[in-house]
């Protein structure tokens, strides 16, 4: 006997209980009542129960039963012998981030959220896939790609400075890179900073602007000091170890708000840079072409800003992508 041979005769055998397991109350017990509304649910089965009597007929009860067995469990010996289920036929993308509210960062629940981990599970939703956000050491960000460890990097990513590091998708936001202070600081222009303490992320725009000094208007500092974790630069403004900090605007806003700290930003942005989503320069399959679309698509449909504006207000300005300057 073939497989599918003896679970149809298995079905057939529990179709049969199922019909005889009626009492005298017109109730089944609860585990045949189950069968039962999931077989409904799924308009497979019908039920002719005829007035004063009370039987079902075996028949439609078995073909019930075999489309609903075939729909839970995928018969392996009926039809192809190697199925696969759905959750298996739907491929992850490993996204790699670090923690940067409002962009990446776990919610009260443990579960990663922001504005690009709503962005990337709608993109790669439409395109068929599921997203799996991986926490990442950020200054190996480039390694971890490159080795395939992740399929790309999302994480408020600048592209300006880095276009031949990577194969991009984007821009899909605009940022500015801004300069902050603590409220009460004696410091309101870029020119202030000169021989002052600055506190950056390491590896982030900010840091390459204050190294490279190719902007006539960024001073030179009396120290730079370059944090591997982006939450310690607040902590090094707020205990007076850093004259000022530099960051994405956003990613101070949502700081601001989450602990009501007296911070102000200056007036003068470092740098407005276009946000994009980075894949391995050998990145063979079609992931990033289709990306741009499905992005292209969201701005379009209004996707985009609906998901921006949970976390940030006025959400157009930063969808403007198309007056950015190319590099």
């Amino acid at each position: 006997m073939t497989l599918c041979e003896r679970n149809v005769n298995m079905v057939a055998q529990y179709a049969l209980l199922v019909a005889h397991r009626v009492n005298s109350n017109n109730m089944v017990d609860s585990k045949v009542f189950l069968v039962y509304r999931i077989i409904s649910r799924y308009n497979r089965i019908i039920f002719l129960i005829s007035k004063g009597k009370r039987y079902m007929k075996i028949k439609k009860v078995i073909s019930a039963c075999l489309v609903l067995t075939c729909l839970v469990t995928g018969l392996s010996g009926c039809g192809k012998t190697d199925q696969v289920s759905d959750t298996a036929e739907r491929s992850v993308i490993k996204l790699g981030s670090d923690s940067y509210p409002p962009y990446n960062y776990l919610n009260e629940d443990g579960v990663p959220t922001g504005i690009d981990v709503e962005l990337a599970t709608e993109a790669f939703g439409r395109m068929g896939y599921d997203v799996e956000i991986v926490n990442i050491d950020w200054e190996k960000k480039q390694e971890l790609v490159e080795n395939g460890d992740i399929d790309c990097i999302m994480g408020c990513f600048s592209m300006k400075g880095r276009l031949d590091d990577y194969k991009w998708v984007g821009p899909y936001m605009v940022s500015n890179q801004v300069v902050a202070v603590n409220e009460n600081s004696d410091i309101y222009t870029l020119s202030d900073l000169e021989g002052k303490t600055l506190a950056v992320q390491s590896t982030t725009k900010p840091e390459g602007i204050f190294l490279k000094r190719t902007d006539s208007r960024i001073p030179k500092l009396g120290n730079l000091i370059s944090l591997e974790h982006r939450e310690l630069i607040y902590t090094f403004l707020g205990k007076g170890y850093a004259d000022a900090i530099g960051a994405h605007e956003e990613s101070v806003i949502q700081y601001m708000k989450d602990y009501d700290a007296k911070i102000r930003i200056l007036d003068e942005p470092l740098m407005t840079v276009g946000i994009g989503v980075a894949f391995s320069k050998n990145e063979t399959r079609d992931l990033p072409e289709k990306l741009e679309q499905t992005l292209d698509e969201m701005r379009e449909d209004g996707t985009s800003a609906k998901i921006i504006g949970k976390y940030l207000d006025d959400p157009e300005k930063y969808l403007e992508v198309d007056q950015l300057e190319e590099e």
